[in-house]
């Protein structure tokens, strides 16, 4: 059962695209809780001005500072009933911030951990990925995969790297005891690719649509993958706290990590790109370009290139063979594990969130044509 007094929870990475959206969620749901602390690095000026101006009776509290600052970290997790650690870099390079990314997403995440066992904390919710599942290959094909597959990726780059490592920690301390006695239950979720308004990754890749006549580049015929919405991956977020809280449902879900996915049609990635941007005149190159076994091999010679040249100069690849086989690979999940545990289905339908991505998509647009209006002579 659900501890019906007040509680806190403590979300790091709550100035970020998904925290955020946890962070309003949590105070959308949650009528029992009483303090939300938001830590973060930084926090923009808009974001600040929105959690000073609520109207809540939960308690926000802002906290700015270095997940790596132990002494930040500890006092952080004093007094707090649970955790979302959603804070982490992410970076499909090889060789660029390789050392903060690694410190960052795994060093962090210990941090966090021993924090939370000092200061008596007994649930950890993580927000892994799943690029800690792979894909290793473009040959295997992954359809609907499930939490019951022996997947790991095998790959050294420090985002995919990190992330599997610290999620193996998180889920290694679930049942661990904690100074007055109690016990820890942690809990991880691998989200798809997470698109939706404010998505960094999706406004990187229409700027380089935008410096190619508007064009995708597309990836290998066939490729499929399953993009998530922010709104149901926070949503998902809730839902597990939820569960981890509740004495008896931490005992079967504790210790476990869930795929999150949506209805969003499968599809690849620059076809999914065309979608969210197609009303805004966006277009998808044509099937020519260069084979992908020869980008592979490039990828390879400009990553053995990066190598030698690490003692003396850092060169990051336009590409490597990790990002090529992501973008081009068969690799997609199913949520049915996450229905029957956490009772998720997703709150926001396909249509929904492909309106409010086109909308926002939209007003970047508008943004962009205000600029090229100052850049004109």
């Amino acid at each position: 059962m659900l501890p019906t007094d007040g509680w806190s929870c403590l979300v790091t990475g709550a100035g970020g695209f998904l925290g955020q959206r946890i962070v309003r969620l949590l105070l959308e749901e949650e009528k029992e809780l009483e303090e939300i602390r938001v830590l973060d690095k930084f926090f923009s000026p808009q974001l600040l001005l929105e959690f000073s101006e609520l109207k809540h009776k939960t308690k926000v509290t802002v906290l700015e500072g270095d997940i790596l600052d132990e002494q930040f970290i500890h006092k952080a997790c004093q007094g707090i009933s649970a955790v979302i650690h959603t804070a982490c870099i992410i970076d499909t390079g090889i060789c660029n911030r390789k050392e903060v990314v690694m410190k960052v997403n795994l060093k962090g995440t210990q941090l966090l951990l021993e924090a939370c066992t000092l200061a008596n904390v007994p649930v950890f919710l993580h927000t892994s990925t799943l690029e800690v599942a792979g894909p290793n290959s473009l040959v295997k094909h992954i359809r609907n995969g499930h939490e019951g597959e022996p997947l790991e990726s095998k790959w050294t780059n420090a985002y995919p790297y990190s992330k599997k490592l610290a999620e193996k920690t998180v889920l290694a301390a679930n049942g661990q005891l904690l100074k007055n006695g109690a016990t820890m239950h942690t809990c991880a979720l691998r989200p798809m690719y997470i698109y939706g308004e404010g998505s960094q990754l999706l406004q990187n890749q229409i700027i380089r649509a935008l410096n190619n006549d508007k064009t995708f580049i597309r990836n290998r015929e066939g490729a499929q993958a399953n993009p998530v919405y922010v709104g149901n991956v926070a949503w998902a977020h809730v839902l597990a706290l939820r569960a981890l809280r509740d004495s008896e449902k931490a005992q079967s879900i504790g210790g476990q990590f869930y795929y999150i996915a949506d209805d969003t049609p499968h599809q690849s990635y620059s076809e999914f790109n065309y979608e969210m941007t197609k009303e805004w005149g966006f277009k998808l190159g044509s099937k020519v370009g260069i084979p992908l076994t020869v980008l592979i091999w490039a990828a390879f010679l400009l990553e053995m290139i990066s190598f030698m040249l690490c003692p003396i100069f850092i060169y990051e690849p336009p590409f490597n063979r990790h990002l090529l086989t992501l973008t081009n690979s068969i690799f997609t999940f199913s949520y049915k594990k996450a229905q029957k545990d956490l009772g998720y289905k997703p709150r926001f339908s396909w249509l929904e969130a492909k309106q409010k991505t086109s909308q926002w998509v939209g007003t970047l647009m508008a943004q962009n044509k205000e600029y090229q209006k100052t850049k004109t002579p």
